[in-house]
């Protein structure tokens, strides 16, 4: 890998379009990804790693797996990749932009249906399109067992509870032999109404500027 290059103004722009994000926010993004990356043209997991703010993250392995997703390319491929160029960190980045005093109604709500996307995809971590009892299980297990207070078999039992709670809410008719194959995007959209999206997903881990790039409390 070569060092990475300066990118033009038109470049910028480019990006801005694709994005939302300004030219000035994409700058001070370009900076942070080249301090992550030590000037080198990509990123790779073990860079996220190094980051002081994500190490007692609970959900550290989902964040950053999130960065290397294709899914969050805002296209259709499906895999990860080994490491990623400041496009593909940037295109992930999108998904945190709040809305402006410009964003119109249907912008907001497309911009919520792919913060939606981003986080069921955080969950759905072997691209079936359904969040499994296995891998919400894991989520829980390790959101509650890393606080210290609370075992891994009661941890486990809690995710089955919630898991049986939300199919009991999406499937009304299922009958107690039923198998719930898991929570689909549909679902995950209707779980998620009414919660909002802008001040529960933040950047801050990045050390971005939040007089440029914010995205949260």
């Amino acid at each position: 890998m070569g060092a990475t290059q300066t990118r033009s103004g038109q470049e910028y722009q480019e990006l801005a379009e694709r994005t939302g994000f300004s030219a000035e926010q994409i700058r001070n993004l370009h900076k942070r990804f080249q301090q992550l990356s030590g000037n080198e043209d990509t990123i790779s997991r073990e860079h996220l790693k190094s980051i002081p703010a994500l190490a007692n993250n609970p959900i550290r392995k989902q964040i950053i797996e999130a960065f290397f997703d294709k899914r969050n390319q805002h296209g259709n491929e499906l895999g990860s990749y080994e490491e990623i160029g400041f496009e593909e960190f940037l295109m992930v980045m999108s998904h945190f932009r709040p809305p402006t005093l410009r964003t119109t109604e249907e912008e907001k709500e497309a911009m919520r249906k792919e913060k939606v996307r981003f986080l069921f995809n955080m969950h759905d971590t072997d691209g079936d399109g359904k969040i499994t009892l296995v891998e919400y299980r894991k989520v829980v297990e390790e959101l509650l067992s890393k606080s210290g207070t609370i075992g891994q078999e009661a941890a486990k039992a809690i995710a089955d509870a919630a898991m049986l709670e939300v199919a009991s809410t999406n499937v009304p008719n299922m009958g107690p032999d039923d198998f719930y194959e898991g929570i689909t995007l549909e679902h995950f959209e209707e779980i998620l109404k009414g919660l909002e999206m802008e001040t529960r997903m933040h950047v801050r881990f990045l050390d971005v500027s939040t007089t440029n790039v914010y995205c949260g409390k």
